[in-house]
């Protein structure tokens, strides 16, 4: 009797909480806790991940220590098992990029840094890194882009900021190169490189006289180097200032016999400054280093041919005027104006 009594009192009270969920079956719905199932479930899911995740750190360790060791194949191997547990851990990503970086193997460490970048935009390192292997591969808008993330990021690193001028100079985006040159050189004030690159850029522009200035400036940091005195010389020619020119090449072939593009360059001051004969010696100096120069090929015919029209229309020496420019238009056959000297003397 006790028990049947018991069993009435469990119908009455389910029927008595039907009857409220019944009124109130909405509200239930949303407020009904998660089934114990559930929850266990969601538990179980949770601490699977945060295992995963310690494993693909200490995985990571290891590939530290072996990197150290200069094992960096079993270090990759490592960190791509870090990934497959842990695809968002960006700092294995940033380890691996730095690893094929090292190795010289731009196209994998580029996808690596894009993913540690993907997943800690704040990292100025990996952007930075993105934009040198990008650099190197010559995927100069890949490398800017990157570059001006890292400046932005870091707004007082020179290097990023140099770098970003770089790549926008051979994209040929002259302004924003100038911008980027402009903050390095703010940030290091005493850099040659900049100044070069700013020399470079003024020439793009044709400012000759605003190239001349920072080539100086380049000349004055760094001492009487090549690599900046065949470019002054440059806007000194294309300036008109010949004289100029020749003193800053005759020292440059002095220090470097070998430079082409100085004898080439020396050449032509020599015929603007009407002394034939010592142009026809440096652009033959020219063209038996680097044989492959048309300018220099085409300077030679030209000096030739004035030689010529000074003793009275030489014939061989006008053959040889030809012969030369023939190999000119042989190496470089877009030259509709050497082709008209060319028929002028047929």
């Amino acid at each position: 009797m006790a028990d049947r009594c018991a069993d009435w009192g469990r119908v009455i009270i389910a029927v008595a909480v039907a009857g409220i969920l019944a009124g109130c079956q909405q509200t239930a719905m949303v407020q009904a806790p998660a089934p114990i199932e559930q929850i266990s479930e969601q538990k179980l899911i949770a601490e699977q991940i945060e295992e995963q995740k310690a494993q693909a750190i200490s995985l990571y360790v290891d590939a530290t220590m072996l990197n150290d060791l200069n094992e960096r194949l079993e270090a990759i191997r490592k960190l791509e098992l870090a990934l497959e547990l842990d695809p968002e851990f960006a700092v294995a990503y940033s380890l691996k990029g730095d690893i094929h970086q090292a190795m010289e193997e731009y196209p994998q460490s580029a996808a690596a840094y894009e993913k540690a970048t993907e997943f800690d935009p704040w990292s100025f390192k990996d952007f930075f890194n993105l934009g040198k292997v990008c650099q190197a591969m010559k995927e100069f808008v890949r490398a800017a882009a990157a570059y001006v993330t890292a400046c932005k990021l870091d707004p007082n690193h020179y290097q990023a900021h140099f770098n970003a001028a770089r790549c926008y100079y051979e994209l040929k985006e002259f302004d924003s190169s100038l911008e980027y040159a402009g903050l390095a050189k703010k940030l290091e004030p005493d850099k040659s490189e900049v100044e070069a690159l700013m020399g470079d850029l003024h020439e793009a522009k044709k400012d000759h006289t605003e190239a001349i200035s920072a080539y100086k400036r380049a000349l004055e940091m760094e001492g009487n180097s090549v690599k900046i005195m065949v470019p002054l010389s440059a806007a000194y020619l294309r300036s008109g200032r010949y004289s100029a020119a020749k003193e800053l090449l005759v020292d440059v072939v002095n220090t470097d016999p070998n430079n082409a593009i100085a004898h080439q360059y020396l050449g032509f001051a020599k015929l603007k400054l009407k002394e034939t004969n010592e142009a026809v010696e440096s652009y033959k100096r020219a063209v038996a280093i680097d044989d492959g120069d048309w300018m220099a090929h085409k300077g030679l015919g030209v000096a030739y041919m004035l030689l010529a029209m000074q003793n009275n229309n030489d014939q061989k020496l006008e053959a040889m005027a030809m012969e030369q420019w023939g190999i000119s238009l042989q190496l470089k056959s877009d030259q509709p104006e050497l082709k008209t000297l060319m028929n002028k003397y047929k």
